[in-house]
């Protein structure tokens, strides 16, 4: 359990980071380590605000969420952390991710999944209507991925050259495992039928472009 006696400056460099995001270990290993000692205190902060921290020290990600309601009489609290509303197809491509991420797990290779922008439209593609405009559909993908590096879902990795010839020039993403606490393994085991679902409404003739 952290010390009483810890700085209060040290609490305050996790809970505004805290605030606006994830925070990974691999971005900062510092802050984390920081974050693993202080965690009993940064949870008892937080709670004032109605808040409640979700560390998971084996996939390397810590967030804020709200708590539950725990007195119907009591006024509710204002919400800190905003809820995002997403389009049908950044679900989509959300979903197909977070599907990836778990057969990439279970093959039990490297812990980074790394896609090129073509393997991630190619997730897409099959779900799309028979002849539809590929440079239209790399132009979606990219709106989409800029969505969901946006949410922190996804980072764009810095081009670099590759020994297997592919282009520098090709950008390259890292799927975030923080996507596995987002898509929890119930809904996983329901995929199948809700790409059904994604795949017979994408195909609507009047279904209007993301």
């Amino acid at each position: 359990m952290a010390s009483a006696s810890a700085p209060q400056h040290d609490l305050t460099s996790l809970i505004v980071p805290l605030l606006k995001g994830v925070l990974y270990r691999d971005d900062d290993p510092a802050l984390w380590t920081t974050l693993l000692k202080l965690q009993s205190r940064v949870r008892d902060y937080v709670a004032v605000l109605g808040l409640a921290l979700t560390l998971d020290e084996a996939e390397g990600y810590a967030y804020l969420k709200s708590q539950a309601a725990q007195d119907d009489d009591a006024p509710p609290l204002p919400r800190l952390v905003a809820r995002r509303p997403l389009t049908f197809a950044v679900s989509l491509l959300l979903a197909l991710l977070r599907k990836k991420l778990a057969e990439f797990d279970a093959s039990g290779g490297d812990t980074r999944l790394i896609l090129s922008r073509e393997a991630i439209a190619g997730l897409v593609r099959v779900f799309m209507p028979v002849g539809s405009n590929e440079a239209k559909l790399i132009d979606q993908v990219e709106t989409h991925l800029n969505k969901i590096i946006e949410l922190g879902f996804v980072r764009r990795l810095k081009p670099q050259g590759n020994p297997s010839g592919r282009s520098a020039q090709e950008p390259m993403y890292e799927v975030r495992r923080i996507l596995k606490a987002f898509v929890d393994a119930q809904w996983l085991a329901e995929f199948d039928a809700r790409l059904a679902a994604y795949q017979a409404q994408l195909a609507a003739p009047d279904k209007a472009d993301e």
